[in-house]
C-alpha cells in the first residue's frame, strides 16, 4: 500500500544554467559558434526539488542565492513550493553548458551562493526525509545528516561523500571517486538503466523506455528525485528503480534542465507504453 503525500526537504544549489547549442561538443582548445543561447533556471538542488513536486510530494527547498540579478530568474520555478531560501554576500550561483546536437553535454559549475555559510547554518534546520546534493559544501550536509531521520546523497559532482547515508545515487565515475557504499547504492549506467545494489549486492536492475534524446542536463536530477519520492511513497525497490529511469528518460528527451522534469502522471503514461 502507497503511504501518503511524502514529504521531503532538499537541501541544495539553486543556479541559473547559462546554456549554449552547439552541432557537437569542442575538442580541446577549438572554438565552436552556438546555433542558440538560453538563461534557464537550474541547480541539482533546485531541479531536485522541482522535479519531487511535480512527481506529487510536499516539498522543501532550502538553498542560497545571491543579491543579484540572477537570483530572480534562478527562482521563477520554484515559488510554488515551501522555500527557505537566503540570500546572501556572493553571487548567485551559475552553471556554462555546452548541449551537443546528440543529447550529450558539458557542464562547469560556478559555486557562489550554494557554498556560502548561511547554507550551512540553515541545514541545521532540517528534518525527516532529506534530499542533498554535492553541489553544497560538505558542513551543509553534515549538518543535515545530523538532523535528517533518512537521507539520500546524490553524489555529484564526485568527491568523497562526507557523510553515511541511506540511499547514494551516483554514476560509475562518482562510485570510484566515493568509493564502496555500505547500504542502498543506485548506480545509473546512462542508457544501459540503473542497478540498485544493497552493501555491494545487486537487488534490482532496470533499463528506461526508448526516447530520442535531446539534452541530458536534468536527467539523473529526474531519476534521483523519482526514485526518493518512490520509495518514500513505499514502493517496491524494483518499481521505484523502474520508475527512476522512465523519469531520467523523459527528461533527456526534452530540452532544458527545470522544464524538462516531468510529472507523475508523464511517467506513469511511458510505463504503460
Amino acid at each position: 500500500m502507497r503511504s501518503p503525500q511524502p514529504e521531503l526537504t532538499v537541501v541544495g544549489s539553486v543556479n541559473l544554467d547559462l546554456v549554449a547549442r552547439v552541432e557537437r561538443l569542442p575538442r580541446a582548445g577549438e572554438t565552436l559558434t552556438a546555433s542558440s543561447f538560453e538563461r534557464i533556471p537550474g541547480g541539482k538542488g533546485a531541479n531536485q526539488a522541482v522535479a519531487a513536486a511535480r512527481l506529487g510530494a510536499k516539498v522543501r527547498l532550502v538553498g542560497a542565492v545571491g543579491r543579484d540579478a540572477a537570483a530572480a530568474e534562478a527562482l521563477v520555478n520554484l515559488r510554488e513550493l515551501d522555500l527557505d531560501v537566503r540570500d546572501v554576500d556572493a553571487p548567485t550561483g551559475l552553471a556554462l553548458i555546452l548541449v551537443a546536437a546528440d543529447g550529450e553535454n558539458q557542464i562547469v559549475i560556478v559555486r557562489g551562493a550554494n557554498f556560502h555559510q548561511g547554507l550551512v547554518a540553515q541545514s541545521h534546520k532540517v528534518k525527516g526525509a532529506v534530499l542533498c546534493q554535492l553541489e553544497i559544501p560538505d558542513e551543509a550536509i553534515e549538518a543535515a545528516r545530523a538532523n535528517a531521520e533518512w537521507l539520500c546523497v546524490n553524489a555529484a559532482p564526485a568527491r568523497p561523500l562526507p557523510v553515511d547515508a541511506d540511499l547514494v545515487v551516483a554514476n560509475r565515475y562518482e562510485l570510484d571517486v566515493i568509493g564502496p557504499q555500505r547500504g542502498l547504492v543506485a548506480l545509473t549506467l546512462g542508457e544501459e538503466g540503473a542497478v540498485l545494489l544493497d552493501d555491494g549486492k545487486e537487488i534490482a536492475r532496470a533499463t528506461p523506455p526508448n526516447v530520442d534524446a535531446v539534452d541530458g542536463t536534468a536527467a539523473g536530477d529526474a531519476f534521483t528525485a523519482c526514485l526518493v519520492v518512490s520509495l518514500l511513497e513505499g514502493r517496491e525497490r524494483e518499481e521505484s528503480l523502474r520508475r527512476a529511469c522512465a523519469a531520467g528518460a523523459i527528461a533527456a528527451s526534452r530540452f532544458g534542465a527545470q522544464p524538462s522534469l516531468p510529472t507523475a502522471g508523464e511517467v506513469d503514461a511511458i510505463l504503460r507504453g
